[in-house]
């Protein structure tokens, strides 16, 4: 399956989106108003082509064709899918859905937010039925979860097609079935950063060491087994029932500052920001992208090699790929993700 995917709003979110549907056979109409959008959508299109073949293996289908649209409307006149990725101000939102509705009122519409919800989102729409939250992660032309997150008002026939467009261009739908403020990931993400912070502002560790017990340790077995899965393990033959026996008391354990928050503060934004240019400074943030994509590349590869994890999602997709016999063509320079 291909189409027209619109994609509004090219930033890092959007720009990754655009890739993923163009490297999938989707043209893509772009909307931005800003001047400089096309040479960034460039840069991650560039960063995408050299990465996303990397991880298949079987040929990619011809690229899609990209065109920059003048206006909202002419982005999205004829879309199959829509995608909108601007600013999270939930008053710009609303203006650009609204300008989306005047001319595809039908059109599946996913909005790339992190924190609203669709009943949010759907306030002032034209038809929300349509509109539901797909909130992907970065860089999205790699990374296959989307948080997807209909509300009540979402036609679920619709919410059922969003699913199998995503898992046609590889990626892997979450169907959250309550809203939520930020969802999932997010909702965990925030609990370990504000963790961190806490463990900074405190100097018991500095960003370094935190990003060190995370990649070292942990962020490996959550890359393939996710929390409850590895805490399972770790109750040995009794699995999650020896875990909760023996860890379950520890929830009364001052091990947490979650119901405190660090006055987020000049003092405090300034210790993260010279602890982090100390660790990683060295580095272009071009550089770091394809460190990278290296590493999540061969991760991810060992991972399907063992048809586990998100690995299976890229077996499934090569599989639905092969099925539809798509016309090879000459990768360009994917990464050697061995190196």
């Amino acid at each position: 399956m291909t189409g027209k995917a619109s994609i509004i709003g090219a930033g890092v979110i959007g720009g990754g989106w655009a890739a993923r549907f163009l490297l999938n056979g989707w043209d893509v109409a772009v909307f931005d108003p800003d001047p400089d959008a096309p040479r960034k959508m460039g840069e991650v299109l560039a960063m995408a082509r050299a990465a996303l073949p990397a991880l298949s293996d079987g040929p990619m289908p011809t690229e899609g064709q990209l065109r920059f649209a003048a206006t909202v409307a002419e982005a999205v006149e004829g879309a199959d899918y829509i995608q909108e990725s601007v600013s999270e101000r939930l008053e710009l939102k609303h203006e650009v859905l609204s300008r989306v509705q005047r001319v595809a009122p039908a059109t599946p519409l996913g909005s790339s937010t992190s924190g609203f919800t669709p009943s949010d989102l759907q306030q002032k729409a034209v038809n929300p039925a349509t509109i539901f939250v797909a909130h992907p992660f970065n860089p999205v032309y790699l990374l296959p979860l989307v948080e997807l997150v209909p509300s009540p008002a979402c036609d679920p026939a619709l919410i059922e097609g969003v699913k199998g467009t995503l898992r046609e261009i590889g990626m892997f739908p979450l169907h959250i079935r309550k809203e939520i403020d930020a969802h999932i990931a997010d909702r965990l993400l925030e609990a370990v950063w504000r963790e961190a912070l806490w463990l900074v502002k405190d100097g018991i560790a500095t960003t370094e060491e935190i990003d060190e017990a995370i990649r070292m340790g942990f962020g490996l077995r959550w890359g393939q087994m996710g929390l409850f899965e590895t805490y399972r393990i770790a109750g040995g033959a009794a699995g999650m029932t020896q875990f909760l026996d023996q860890f379950g008391p520890c929830l009364t354990a001052p091990w947490s500052r979650l119901t405190d928050v660090p006055a987020f503060d000049d003092a405090l934004v300034d210790l993260i920001v010279g602890q982090s240019d100390a660790q990683s400074g060295a580095y272009s943030m071009r550089a770091l992208e394809r460190i990278r994509d290296q590493n999540l590349i061969g991760f991810l590869r060992v991972l399907k090699e063992r048809n586990w994890g998100a690995g299976k999602v890229l077996l499934d997709h090569d599989a639905r790929r092969r099925a539809a016999a798509p016309a090879p063509v000459a990768a360009d320079g994917p990464l050697n993700w061995r190196e």
